[in-house]
């Protein structure tokens, strides 16, 4: 998931709640007011929870809730200091990079018992229910939607390059890829990720070649207990992986991350792109490529044709501190269901959490069907949960990016760098036991 970026200011509101004010009392009305605060933030997704809020209070005249949108870089340290105080939170965006180290705190509140017998859990897909629990089963926050990976691809240039269709294996990707990259022409094949985050595009790769031995409830081991880097096939992975930056991606890729990839594709200089949905939004805005030049297609697959979907995602919980837990679970419950959930996952071009999606027109056509066709094939598209809530994932990101950077820039191998992983989780997870 990347990071977004956002100038907006905390104000008032949010400037009373970090000197340590609790969340306003109930007024002589009996209205009950609300902190709820997001992390991702940016202008445009603040307007729209503003708008959701609004319906919500009409519809619930009795609670008013007051919306605090801190600057993204700076939104996960606002709201740990906010959590930390034990006061002026009730809802709040909790991550699957959150929520590990906030519930290990004793800031989050599980919402188990107050979601029992809830009907909106009827109308969510298989992923969004499994995702909403922690390997307890307790319910720290309602996913509002995910970010699946799919790949981004110019029909043109694989129509030119003599291929018929776009890419269904790692191996295929590379074929066409290469064939599309001439640099002479300032045309190259891959935006290639070897920068910020680039370790989640090489794990994605190793997935898939494991894709029937990976452990559905943690991605980074293989259902004989052993981690996925200690397995023959990650090496094959990796090694093909390295070919795309070798024969299909600009030199100056070695840095790229999530800004310069979209830029890349979006300028029209590259083929190829794996990428989140949120993406699709901006190519359509696109000067450079026009709608019939590009589509995007199902995560390519190993080569026995399946592949591991590693979803992120991101909801709404509530405060262990809030004073107002029943109030603060109501928002959360319609946020999470009916047009409010349908909205918010379409202007932000998330993966929905309602089964109603599959059939409706906005996700099966057009670049938003490939996601459509991996919810509907689970057997080739496999659904995995990566330990992205464990207490060290922000050290792991560190480790394992600065390690990609040395395999591309030639300063190691696949088999150094995969021994360097396997021995990483091994020793992480037998210091848990």
């Amino acid at each position: 998931m990347r990071r977004r970026t956002a100038a907006l200011a905390l104000g008032t509101a949010a400037a009373m709640v970090l000197t340590g004010c609790s969340t306003m009392s109930p007024e002589a009305s009996g209205t009950v007011t609300l902190n709820m605060v997001e992390s991702l933030t940016n202008p445009t997704r603040t307007d729209l929870l503003k708008d959701l809020i609004a319906d919500f209070e009409q519809q619930n005249p009795k609670i008013k809730v007051n919306l605090v949108s801190p600057p993204t870089e700076q939104a996960d340290q606002k709201l740990q200091q906010m959590l930390q105080s034990g006061s002026g939170v009730d809802v709040l965006e909790v991550r699957d990079i959150t929520v590990g180290p906030w519930s290990n705190n004793g800031w989050l509140y599980d919402m188990k018992k107050d979601l029992d017998g809830w009907k909106g859990w009827e109308a969510m897909t298989e992923n969004t229910v499994n995702a909403s629990k922690d390997a307890k089963g307790r319910t720290y926050f309602v996913p509002y939607g995910f970010y699946g990976l799919s790949l981004f691809y110019r029909t043109d240039l694989i129509e030119e390059a003599g291929f018929g269709k776009p890419p269904a294996t790692w191996a295929e990707l590379v074929e066409q890829a290469s064939a599309i990259h001439d640099p002479a022409k300032r045309r190259y094949g891959y935006a290639f990720r070897g920068g910020a985050n680039s370790n989640s595009n090489a794990t994605a790769a190793i997935e898939a070649y494991l894709a029937d031995q990976v452990d559905p409830a943690n991605g980074f081991k293989l259902k004989s207990g052993r981690t996925i880097f200690s397995a023959p096939e990650a090496e094959d992975a990796m090694e093909n992986y390295l070919k795309l930056f070798k024969q299909a991606s600009p030199k100056s890729s070695v840095s790229w991350g999530y800004p310069e990839m979209v830029e890349a594709f979006s300028n029209g200089s590259t083929a190829f792109l794996l990428q989140d949905p949120e993406v699709i939004a901006t190519v359509s805005e696109s000067k450079s490529i026009a709608k019939g030049q590009w589509g995007t297609a199902p995560l390519v697959a190993s080569p026995g044709g399946k592949t591991v979907q590693p979803l992120a995602t991101a909801g709404w919980g509530v405060a262990k501190g809030s004073g107002h837990k029943a109030e603060a679970v109501k928002l959360v419950e319609f946020l999470s269901q009916g047009e409010a959930s349908t909205t918010f996952t379409k202007k932000n071009s998330l993966v929905p959490i309602l089964k109603s999606a599959t059939s409706d027109p906005f996700y099966k056509t057009g670049p938003w069907s490939s996601y459509v066709t991996m919810t509907e094939q689970p057997d080739k598209y496999l659904v995995v949960t990566q330990p992205r809530g464990v207490t060290w994932w922000a050290e792991w990101q560190q480790k394992a990016d600065a390690d990609v950077q040395k395999l591309i820039l030639g300063k190691t191998t696949p088999k150094k760098l995969l021994t360097g992983w396997d021995a990483y989780w091994t020793e992480k997870w037998q210091q848990e036991q």
